[in-house]
């Protein structure tokens, strides 16, 4: 099926997968060039995922991080935004198939850049994701939410202390990043915004658990900036469980098991998983038809041009790619994405793509935050800890969201928040604590549905 509202066109057909980092900033580095692109992607938004812990923990609103996609490119005219996941990628052919409401679209592209980004990586135990959702998505950003408040909710209606000592446990699994700034983030809620807001608990009582099968806290950041965290951490009550690899999830707790071979269970009613990730299944769609490789997480060993082995016009970029030095990081999407576009421009000014120059990346560093006042950062040879670390990365992340008010809005939250005692975003709702079980239900009567059909 084509396109409604497509307009024929005889130009250059560039086809973006993803409206995440690499997708968009390779659709605006192509604003001027004489291509028709199609960016398509299976939401309407485009995702700041760093900062999605902090909807999960009610300092910002979804609506901060993650702005429609079309209207970030309502200007650009040379670019139509589709939406719909999709499920073919046919390289002889050179056609995208995608899907949306169970009808297929297929879309025909000169140049295909994929830039689908990556999803949690349960590391084989996919059941796990019922009980322990991941840091990937809005929706399980809401979910999160629904679930770490309505925990406080249900231990001050529980008579029961064991149940309550359940409901007052948040385990989060996974010491990089998002686990640091996750668990940190739940444990000033705990201390410092709910404080005083109960009659029959002490929210400040509260357990908050990190743990990680690798024996240090933020191991890219390395030992120094990791003790860093890890100590500033455990000063606002973070129980760190190091060594400790995670084998089992269920509704009401945790199995981990120890460096010496010992089984212990812990009594979470929430628990977050921030432990791996896993690139987009296009990847090994791409690899069955070409010469290029996977690694274990699914992502594709590119060429220095970021091109699939064999096939000069198909790009992979950002976390979907492997390239050595190249971290999985907002900064290797975007500057893949933009080197790219600089590639399809000048080759449609007549350059030859055998005389491409490998793609460069520059390391801008990386950082984390810890808590109000505090994170860690490394740039380059430099590394540094504290509140002038923490200014940093509230300054780089401002920079990279995209819209003057969303940066505004998102700025005015962090005041209320890191100045006060408040945060705008506590509402909950019980479809964002449940909303999973309910597409499973909905999942499973359709298809007893389908089944009943397909009897009669």
């Amino acid at each position: 099926m084509t396109h409604p509202g497509a307009t024929p066109s005889d130009k250059h057909k560039v086809v973006i997968i993803g409206s995440g980092f690499g997708g968009l900033n390779a659709a605006q580095k192509l604003k001027r060039a004489d291509v028709d692109i199609k960016l398509i992607a299976k939401t309407t938004h485009h995702l700041f995922q760093p900062l999605l812990y902090q909807v999960a923990t009610g300092i910002i609103s979804e609506g901060e991080i993650a702005p429609p996609t079309r209207v970030i490119l309502r200007n650009q005219e040379n670019c139509q935004v589709l939406l719909g996941e999709v499920t073919n990628i046919d390289l002889a052919s050179k056609t995208v198939d995608s899907i949306l409401l169970g009808h297929t679209y297929r879309t025909p592209y000169d140049t295909l850049i994929v830039a689908a980004g990556a999803g949690q990586s349960y590391f084989g135990n996919d059941q796990f994701a019922e009980w322990a959702p991941g840091m990937k998505t809005i929706d399980d950003a809401l979910e999160l939410r629904g679930r770490i408040l309505g925990a406080f909710e249900q231990a001050e209606r529980s008579s029961d202390p064991v149940r309550r000592d359940k409901l007052l446990t948040f385990v989060v699994v996974g010491a990089g990043p998002t686990g640091v700034e996750m668990a940190g983030q739940i444990a000033e809620l705990a201390d410092h915004t709910l404080r005083g807001a109960f009659r029959h608990i002490d929210s400040t009582r509260a357990r908050v658990i990190l743990l990680d099968a690798a024996p240090a806290v933020l191991p890219p950041m390395g030992e120094k900036l990791g003790k860093k965290a890890q100590d500033r951490l455990e000063k606002l009550g973070v129980e760190i469980q190091l060594n400790a690899m995670v084998t089992d999830v269920d509704r009401n707790g945790i199995t981990v098991k120890r460096p010496d071979g010992s089984i212990d269970r812990i009594e979470a009613a929430t628990k977050v998983w921030s432990a791996g990730v896993s690139a987009s299944p296009l990847g090994k769609i791409i690899a069955d038809q070409s010469e290029a490789e996977i690694d274990r997480a699914g992502r594709v060993k590119v060429g220095p041009d970021l091109s699939v082995p064999g096939h000069p016009n198909v790009f992979v970029v950002g976390d979907m790619a492997l390239v050595d030095g190249v971290p999985g990081m907002a900064q290797g999407a975007i500057q893949g994405a933009k080197y790219v576009a600089n590639l399809v421009k000048s080759e449609l000014k007549g350059a030859d793509p055998a005389t491409r120059q490998p793609f460069s990346y520059f390391d801008k560093g990386s950082m984390a935050t810890v808590s109000r006042f505090s994170a860690v950062a490394k740039i380059g040879k430099v590394e540094f800890a504290g509140f002038f670390a923490w200014l940093a990365w509230l300054f780089l992340h401002l920079v990279y969201l995209v819209g003057f008010k969303t940066k505004i809005a998102t700025m005015l939250s962090w005041t209320t928040t890191f100045l006060g005692r408040g945060r705008s975003q506590l509402t909950i709702t019980e479809q964002q604590a449940y909303a999973r079980t309910r597409i499973e239900q909905l999942e499973e009567i359709a298809a007893t549905v389908d089944e009943e059909k397909a009897a009669s």
